[in-house]
């Protein structure tokens, strides 16, 4: 019987159409159904669970699934035995403290004595111990921004995004109790075909995100500027120089850094580069 790694993803919610995403964007076909608890990828040896982000945790400990992707906040609020293998730069958000905006917060030894709603009871009593602060908590599931309106609680501990749903509600943050983003967690005990399998997958994951990272660039330059601007480019070891047709002048080709894009951009331009052409990477293999 051949071997196939399992993999559990979110059946809804936040993260499920990017985690389905990665996995085509890593080459990996589903079936049709995706309703469907259980499915199998087309071509690669994989089975796919859709699953609630909370039971993830437990299935990959349990060993039901292999590996699994799901939200940090949930790994560390579930505290089973898993390991992160990977971070996966999407679904990223923060589990923060917020109190109503017109409330004096200096630190966070003003929660003492107070209620705190939450989904999120581990993390947040980890986050008072550490601070040495005594409150209750108000364990509830959903809307839990509601609830200083409503006098259930005097703050909250919850995952904020763009924080426009604290605004809305009259809250401010105040404490970020762990920043968090999409991972791919694992089994610990995977057998030595399903190591293989993984280790496939995650050179494919890795070459997708290092994509994303990374822009292709070519470019026309003066030939008594090149020096300088192959210090701006340097590529992945050198930009490749290519003679143009006109006396003087080169094309080169490399990758840059999507976080220095747009400085390197105006280097380019000031040390005499036209024609510049920027292009997505769709993979990235070094």
């Amino acid at each position: 019987m051949e071997t196939k790694l399992k993999i559990a993803l979110q059946k809804s919610g936040r993260l499920y159409d990017d985690s389905v995403k990665i996995l085509k964007e890593c080459g990996i076909e589903l079936q049709n159904g995706m309703n469907k608890l259980l499915n199998e990828a087309i071509n690669f040896p994989m089975q796919i669970l859709f699953l609630r982000d909370d039971d993830i945790p437990q299935y990959v400990e349990d060993g039901v699934a292999d590996i699994g992707i799901v939200g940090e906040n949930i790994v560390y609020e579930t505290n089973k035995n898993v390991e992160i293998i990977e971070k996966l730069g999407f679904g990223k958000c923060r589990l923060s403290v917020a109190v109503p905006r017109n409330e004096n917060y200096a630190d966070a030894q003003f929660l003492n004595g107070k209620r705190i709603a939450t989904t999120y009871p581990f993390l947040l009593q980890s986050f008072l111990d550490k601070n040495k602060v005594t409150a209750e908590i108000h364990e509830i599931s959903g809307s839990v921004e509601i609830t200083p309106g409503v006098g259930l609680a005097d703050a909250i501990c919850d995952l904020v995004s763009s924080g426009s749903t604290l605004f809305s509600n009259g809250l401010k943050e105040t404490e970020v109790v762990l920043n968090s983003q999409a991972a791919l967690i694992g089994n610990k005990d995977l057998s030595s075909e399903k190591q293989l399998l993984l280790k496939k997958l995650l050179f494919r994951i890795q070459a997708v995100k290092k994509a994303k990272k990374n822009k292709y660039i070519l470019l026309n330059a003066p030939n008594d500027k090149l020096d300088i601007i192959c210090s701006l480019i340097p590529g992945m070891k050198s930009p490749t120089i290519l003679p143009l047709g006109i006396e003087g002048w080169s094309s080169l080709h490399s990758v840059v850094q999507e976080d220095d894009f747009w400085n390197i951009i105006e280097s380019l331009k000031d040390n005499g580069a036209e024609g510049i052409l920027i292009i997505p990477i769709e993979k990235m293999v070094l």
